[in-house]
């Protein structure tokens, strides 16, 4: 039997035995880890079957085609980034720890990176990570962290080591978000939403067996982190005319009378758009055969979040003087996807954040060009500095 036929069969057998109409999304989520479904190209006995990557895509289109969860929407960040993260760079006995409630989203994840003086620079971040017997000793703050509210674990890039470049005296740790010493803020949005937090660490302690990859060697350790991030939130959905588009879509349907030459040009570019995209990251993805992304997953974030924003732009064109009318800026909570589907008005509000969050554009044109294209790097006036000698504020 080849790995496709593998695949499907095994896709075949966790929804003749658990189906998902019936079946709690817990309960159907363990029974996909059990057969290797939820990373294919992962080992067996850790979520996969040790095939090809690209099948991925066959075996979500079984599951979820009969009426499975889609696991990146209930754990964006513990499926797109930390399951990799944990797999590559964590031993064994943490990965066997952390994956199983990670896939069954028991365990929600967040992202422990960008700082207040730290953002497009990660690498000049500032909080601290110092050893204490077998523990380490963290002090610092972090900023945008997505679903920190939610989340049971984090991903930590932290400084050890001052005296080293800052590329090179990081490491990179795996934080209990319910530690002692870890204090979560919500962060209020001109959506209303609080789905971004501040988060504050005092004295919080992390066994070093939670550490990830070698002490100092931190930034190697987060760029499989960013490269399945910008991966993960590139990738469109494998259905003609879905996502963003189906909002514009809909929303002229919904309104003839508004019709234009222009704005009927309008929505055949951006639909266009949409498609070529959605076939390149079909085509990248069925051609995928190692778990680790290369720097091309910028080009497809890059795109989705700039497209993204035209489309809602378009949305609100539409719309006209209706596009003002947003009746609820009361603070609150996100807790499922389903939040995130609010009004188009709010759905153009949140797309703003698009080409900031996950990498800005700016960041992923400079990635592309010298990781991709080849050419010259920026000038950067604190290489090979120690961390503590360069300017900060």
């Amino acid at each position: 039997m080849d790995d496709r036929a593998r695949v499907e069969k095994a896709a075949h057998q966790v929804v003749e035995t658990h189906d998902p109409r019936s079946t709690s999304t817990r309960e159907f989520l363990g029974a996909c880890f059990a057969a290797g479904l939820t990373w294919v190209h992962f080992p067996e006995g850790l979520g996969g079957l040790g095939v090809s990557r690209g099948l991925q895509a066959r075996a979500d289109a079984i599951l979820q085609g009969a009426g499975g969860p889609n696991p990146f929407f209930l754990n964006p960040i513990g499926h797109g980034m930390a399951a990799a993260t944990v797999l590559e760079h964590g031993s064994r006995e943490l990965a066997q720890e952390l994956l199983p409630p990670l896939a069954t989203s028991e365990h929600i994840w967040c992202q422990l990176f960008s700082e207040p003086g730290a953002g497009s620079d990660l690498a000049g971040l500032a909080t601290s990570a110092v050893l204490d017997g077998d523990e380490w000793v963290v002090n610092g703050q972090k900023v945008w962290t997505s679903l920190a509210h939610r989340a049971r674990y984090a991903l930590l890039l932290a400084r050890t080591d001052p005296d080293q470049p800052k590329h090179k005296g990081l490491t990179y740790f795996v934080l209990d978000m319910h530690a002692p010493g870890v204090e979560t803020r919500p962060l209020r949005q001109m959506t209303g939403q609080a789905e971004f937090n501040e988060v504050y660490m005092t004295d919080a302690r992390i066994p070093d067996t939670h550490r990830l990859g070698a002490v100092g060697n931190g930034w190697r350790v987060a760029m499989t982190t960013l490269m399945n991030e910008r991966s993960a939130i590139g990738g469109s959905s494998s259905v003609r005319g879905a996502g963003a588009i189906a909002d514009a879509v809909e929303l002229w349907a919904r309104y003839p009378h508004r019709h234009t030459p222009v704005l009927r040009d309008k929505l055949a570019a951006l639909w266009t758009h949409a498609e070529a995209q959605r076939l390149t990251d079909e085509r990248a993805r069925r051609s995928a055969t190692s778990g680790s992304p290369g720097p091309e997953g910028s080009i497809a974030k890059l795109v989705s979040a700039e497209l993204n924003q035209h489309v809602y732009e378009f949305c609100m064109e539409l719309l006209g003087p209706e596009a003002t009318l947003y009746g609820d800026y009361t603070q609150r909570d996100v807790q499922r996807s389903e939040d995130y589907r609010g009004p188009v008005q709010q759905r153009f509000l949140r797309s703003r954040a698009n080409t900031i969050e996950g990498g800005t554009s700016e960041v992923l044109r400079n990635i592309l060009g010298e990781r991709i294209l080849g050419l010259p790097g920026d000038l950067r006036a604190d290489s090979g500095k120690p961390w503590k000698e360069v300017p900060r504020g």
